[in-house]
């Protein structure tokens, strides 16, 4: 093992401490409540890293804030729907055809009360 012959005088031994010094730390704002953080770390105000949430609660209550809101609807439901749509549509027009059904035998009966009246009278000159 190599050991000194002699001691560093203290003007070497600055020289050679003169490179290593501490740096300022890079610090930026976080997108969510305007903190100074650190780069990359999360913030030690809101929690967030990046605009979303690292807690593990602030994780559920967001999730739990998404799931209610919206509410995907699946085929099934999707088709369900439209078959109860086709289902209206089909009981509006049936419902409509019996009305005008009921409408012109109306107008066939009136017809033919007519067409006997006018029978008879002309069988009364």
């Amino acid at each position: 093992m190599a050991v000194p012959k002699k001691r560093t005088g203290h003007s070497a031994q600055g020289h050679r401490r003169s490179n290593w010094k501490a740096t300022k730390p890079e610090t930026t704002k976080c997108p969510s409540c305007g903190a100074t953080v650190l780069t990359h770390t999360v913030c030690t105000e809101c929690g967030t890293y990046k605009g979303q949430p690292v807690r593990l609660k602030d994780r559920q209550e967001e999730a739990v804030k998404e799931v209610k809101p919206s509410k995907k609807s699946s085929k099934k439901a999707d088709s369900e729907k439209a078959v109860k749509a086709e289902e209206k549509v089909v009981t509006e027009d049936t419902a409509n055809s019996a009305s005008e059904t009921a409408e012109t035998q109306e107008e066939v009966k009136t017809e033919d009360v007519k067409a006997e009246t006018s029978e008879e009278s002309e069988e009364a000159k």
